[in-house]
């Protein structure tokens, strides 16, 4: 069923090459000047959070990835509220097909994936240049740690559309989730203070997407609250995230009695 759903979406893309290639080619280049600030940045300081720039690149290509991952399998529930007010839920839930997985379907953009491409292509350049030297554990950790961050932001896509059931018009609110973790996965979490370290931490598990891992990846020691331990505990973050998404979800559908109220 699932890959009936996604395989109708990717090859009705697919078909327009022209337009596949302009949009692939525009992600791409959003995540290229998007790492481009931070180059800026480390130019005129040398070192932000305490990495140089290949570390800095590592988290970047890694955080740009994860996100890149859940933003084409998750990120249309971002706009739920849309459906919510055209009315056209009840379409989806009079079928005999999950209700999360045909909102997330709705439009599965293939432009995504050159944000994917950039993001891989970095994430693996860089931690050659870092100088990781995989062990067993680390290579493990290398390979699961974009799948555990595309986890943890497709759970945070999740409760930004379940929150959308009761804010309706909700949809910037509900960004802060997402988008805004998606700043922070990419940023060394060393720069934010005490206060917002602990909230994209311990509430939104941002710096456990990508920060958290390549301290893990490259021996490097973290700062107060993100012990170089915590690179290990996305998976379980992930999981906790997924239960709270679901819960919110499911309430939120319970609740939903149509567009008309």
């Amino acid at each position: 069923m699932v890959r009936t759903l996604y395989g109708s979406r990717l090859r009705s893309q697919a078909t327009f090459r022209t337009s596949f290639a302009a949009d692939v080619l525009g992600q791409a280049l959003v995540v290229a000047v998007e790492f481009l600030e931070l180059w800026i940045i480390l130019s005129q300081v040398g070192t932000l959070g305490g990495m140089d720039l290949s570390q800095v690149a590592v988290v970047y290509g890694l955080g740009a990835l994860a996100f890149g991952i859940a933003d084409l399998l998750f990120g249309e529930i971002d706009n739920l509220s849309s459906a919510i007010r055209a009315g056209t839920l009840e379409v989806l839930l009079i079928r005999p097909v999950p209700v999360l997985l045909q909102v997330s379907s709705l439009d599965l953009s293939l432009r995504r994936l050159g944000r994917i491409a950039v993001g891989l292509t970095m994430y693996v350049v860089a931690l050659g240049v870092a100088g990781f030297q995989p062990t067993a554990a680390t290579a493990l950790l290398a390979a699961v740690a974009p799948l555990t961050g595309a986890l943890i932001f497709g759970a945070l896509f999740t409760i930004a559309g379940a929150l959308q059931f009761w804010l309706v018009d909700g949809r910037e609110f509900a960004s802060a989730f997402t988008y805004g973790g998606n700043y922070v996965a990419t940023t060394p979490g060393a720069v934010f203070s005490l206060p917002m370290r602990a909230l994209f931490t311990f509430v939104i598990p941002a710096t456990l997407v990508a920060y958290a891992p390549v301290l893990a990846l490259l021996d490097l020691p973290g700062p107060a609250l993100i012990p170089t331990w915590a690179g290990w505990t996305g998976l379980p973050a992930a999981a906790a995230v997924w239960v709270l998404a679901a819960l919110l979800w499911r309430a939120g559908v319970r609740r939903y009695t149509g567009a008309g109220g």
